[in-house]
This record gives C-alpha cells, sequence and structure tokens, in this order.
C-alpha cells in the first residue's frame, strides 16, 4: 500500500511539473516493489514505466529507455500482448524514439498501440485520443499535415466528449493542432487555438507549468510569423523562463528555445544580448 502511495503522489507532482519531488517518491516505490514484488509483477512494471516517463520528460533519454523496454517486457508476460498497459508502453517507446531521432520510426509502436486501445476499450476512450495526438505530433514532423489534421480533429471530439471542454488533454490536443496549422502558415487560425490552449493550461495546471510554455512558443511563432515581434519575444522570454524553472539546464527544450531567443535577438538587431543567449547555449552544449 505505501509503495501505491508513493507512486500515486509521484504521478501528481509529474503532472504538476515537480519533477524533482517526483523523481524521489519514484525511487522509493520502485525500491519498496522490488524488494517485496516478484521480479514479474505488473505493480513492479508500473513503476519501472512511471520512472522511465518521468526521466523521458526529463530529456535523460539513455535512463529513460532500458526502464521504458524494462516494463514492456514484464507487462507483455505478465499480462499478455494486448492488454492496454502494454500498449501504453508501446507508446511510450514510441515518444521516446520519436524525440531521440536516430532512424527508426516509432510509427509501428504508436499504430500497434492505437490497434490495442481501439480494440479493448473502445474507439472514444481517452488513451485512444492520447495515441490518435501522439501520431499526429509524428505526422507534423513528417511534413504529413493532412493526415495531422484529420486525427488531431478525431481526437479533439473525444477528449471533448470524454474530459470536458477545459481539461488539459484538450489543450495538449488543441496545441499541437495550432502547431500543425502553423505549419501549413495558416497563422489567423492558429493563434486562437493556441490562445485557448494556454488559457486552459494555466488555469488548470498552474502559470509556470512546463505545458504552459509549451502554448506560449507556439504562439511565440504564430506572433514572429505576423511581425508581432515585441509579442513574440515576450512569449518566448516566458517560455525560458518557465522552462529554467521546471527543467534540468542541460534539457533539449531549453537548448531548442535559447537558440529560437538568440535568432529572434538577431533578426530586431539586438546583437549584444544574442551574444549573450549563444554563449548560454555553447556552456550547455560542452
Amino acid at each position: 500500500m505505501r509503495a501505491t502511495t508513493l507512486n500515486n503522489l509521484a504521478e501528481l507532482y509529474r503532472t504538476q511539473g515537480r519533477y524533482v519531488d517526483s523523481e524521489n517518491l519514484y525511487l522509493k516505490a520502485l525500491e519498496i516493489r522490488r524488494r517485496a514484488l516478484d521480479k514479474e509483477h505488473p505493480a513492479l512494471a508500473a513503476s519501472l514505466n512511471n520512472l522511465g516517463v518521468l526521466y523521458y520528460h526529463l530529456g535523460e533519454y539513455q535512463k529513460s529507455e532500458p526502464l521504458l523496454r524494462q516494463a514492456l517486457a514484464i507487462r507483455q508476460r505478465a499480462l499478455g500482448p494486448n492488454h492496454p498497459e502494454v500498449a501504453s508502453s508501446l507508446n511510450n517507446l514510441a515518444e521516446l524514439q520519436r524525440k531521440q531521432g536516430g532512424g527508426i520510426s516509432p510509427e509501428p509502436l504508436y499504430r500497434r498501440a492505437l490497434a490495442i486501445w481501439e480494440k479493448v476499450l473502445g474507439p472514444s476512450h481517452p488513451r485512444v485520443a492520447l495515441g490518435l495526438g501522439n501520431l499526429a505530433s509524428l505526422y507534423l514532423e513528417e511534413g504529413k499535415s493532412k493526415d495531422a489534421v484529420r486525427l488531431l480533429k478525431r481526437s479533439l471530439t473525444i477528449r471533448k466528449e470524454a474530459l470536458g471542454p477545459d481539461h488539459p488533454e484538450v489543450a495538449a490536443t488543441l496545441n499541437i493542432l495550432g502547431r500543425v496549422l502553423i505549419s501549413r502558415r495558416e497563422l489567423l487560425k492558429a493563434e486562437p487555438l493556441l490562445l485557448r490552449s494556454l488559457n486552459i493550461r494555466e488555469k488548470k495546471l498552474g502559470p509556470e507549468h512546463p505545458d504552459v510554455a509549451g502554448s506560449l512558443s507556439a504562439l511565440a511563432d504564430v506572433y514572429w510569423g505576423q511581425h508581432r515581434l515585441s509579442e513574440a519575444l515576450e512569449a518566448i522570454q516566458r517560455t525560458l523562463s518557465i522552462l529554467e524553472k521546471t527543467l534540468p539546464a542541460a534539457h533539449p527544450e531549453i537548448q531548442a528555445c535559447l537558440a529560437q531567443y538568440a535568432l529572434m535577438l538577431r533578426k530586431t538587431h539586438r546583437y549584444a544580448e544574442a551574444r549573450l543567449v549563444d554563449s548560454r547555449v555553447n556552456s550547455i552544449s560542452r
């Protein structure tokens, strides 16, 4: 029971962006379960999976992968190949592969996870919406915007009906859809979706949650594309402030945000400030 309580509290902290507190509790829960449970127990797999997901969010991909793979192996043996928790592990590994790159397409893992969820949980379950959104994110990166929009519209419908219009998962879908529209240069359509996403996240998660930074970063792209330069700089500065408070200094998202900020500064002829930001990027990369 104590391990379950620790795990649940760690999960709450993770969703709140309190990653250090979350890690400490996940590790304690994992230690308890390793001592108390058989090595093939699904609860042990849950602890391994949760810690792997946390390290994924922290950008510590080398720590994340073995934990996620071990969790998948245990779940497949203990629960069978078509269990929803097996699908969750497949989805998490796909997310990791997408972030890592390296030439291995995560699409087969995404599709397998989605097929299991649809078959076992039904086509209108929130996990199906999660799978659709993740696959859409991959399609966005691959330039398949039409396919991404199709999946996101279905994901949005499921999440609104199952969770309500003001749920953070609805905000996540709106954010991805807004990014797809940015990629298509449909900035006027993207802006209200991203503002809605930002509003939900600020109200439900708090103004300094990492997901709020995600909405702000996308809005910065919109404002920049519309030549609303001061608004773009304000949005990217706030994005950076949130990320630096909630993520490790060497996290890939911080490096990407710093690079984007430096580019904006150069484009607005603020060269001295841009050099300072560049030096921060270089110090992280060493």
